[in-house]
Parts: C-alpha cells; sequence; structure tokens
C-alpha cells in the first residue's frame, strides 16, 4: 500500500468594519473556489476541498475563513506543484494569511505559513508575501 499524506488548513481574510466591502471580498473568493476543478478533474486543488461560512453570526464575525483538506498518495513527492497551484490560488484570493498542514507518513510533519507583506492581498495585486516552515515544532525559515 502507497504511503497517504494528509494537507489541511485555512486562508484567514482580514476583518473590515465596512459590510459591504466584506460581502463583495467574499463573493469575489466565491467565485475563485467555485472556478477550481471538480471531481476526477483536480490532480492537487479541487472544489470539493474547501469549505466556509457565508452567513454573518453563524461560524463567521468579521473575518472570512477558508478551511480546506484533502488526502493524497504520497504528495511531498511532489509538493512544490502543490505549492505552485496553492500560490496561484492565493493570487486570485482576498487573504491576510495562510496557513498549510502537510502530514506524510515517512517524512513527518510540516506546517507552511503564507503572510501578506502588506497584511492583505487582493486579487489585482502581486504576490508578495513572507513564508516560514516549521517542520515537528523547530522553526526554519
Amino acid at each position: 500500500m502507497e504511503s497517504e499524506s494528509f494537507v489541511y488548513g485555512c486562508i484567514r481574510d482580514w476583518p473590515s468594519a465596512d459590510p459591504e466591502q466584506r460581502r463583495q471580498r467574499r463573493d469575489s473568493n466565491r467565485r475563485a473556489l467555485d472556478a477550481l476543478p471538480r471531481g476526477e478533474a483536480w490532480p492537487f486543488l479541487g472544489r470539493e476541498m474547501f469549505s466556509f461560512c457565508e452567513v454573518p453570526g453563524q461560524g463567521m464575525y468579521q473575518t472570512q475563513l477558508i478551511h480546506f483538506g484533502a488526502s493524497y498518495q504520497a504528495v511531498e513527492y511532489e509538493w512544490k506543484l502543490w505549492v505552485e497551484q496553492f500560490e496561484a490560488l492565493l493570487r486570485r484570493l482576498y487573504w491576510a494569511s495562510a496557513v498549510v498542514h502537510l502530514e506524510t507518513e515517512l517524512n513527518g510533519n510540516h506546517t507552511f505559513r503564507w503572510e501578506s507583506e502588506k497584511g492583505f492581498h487582493s486579487p489585482h495585486d502581486s504576490l508578495r508575501v513572507r513564508c516560514a516552515w516549521e517542520r515537528e515544532g523547530s522553526l526554519h525559515g
């Protein structure tokens, strides 16, 4: 039996006092996620692996959280491609930070963090981030 890997995490938007601005960002993020491949068509990122609360007061106060998770066959061997697709998605979203957990049978557990240099990222911005990688509690930058 091949080794199984688990990838899960969260993309966090930034809070805003303007309800119309929050709604527009959430709608834009929903469209970007809906544009992801569905079913068997997705090699690394697919629509079914993402979820988010849409109703204020029911799982969302001011900040939208987009959570995701999937299991893969030894994805760590193609991790560079997974990250490329994830960063391509981040380019199309409104977000402030993202965290991805990778659990592998052979190579241990890893945590990857993306933070927008400005504290927020809009789809029309270039992707400028600070990244950090942690492996089982030790920090590597």
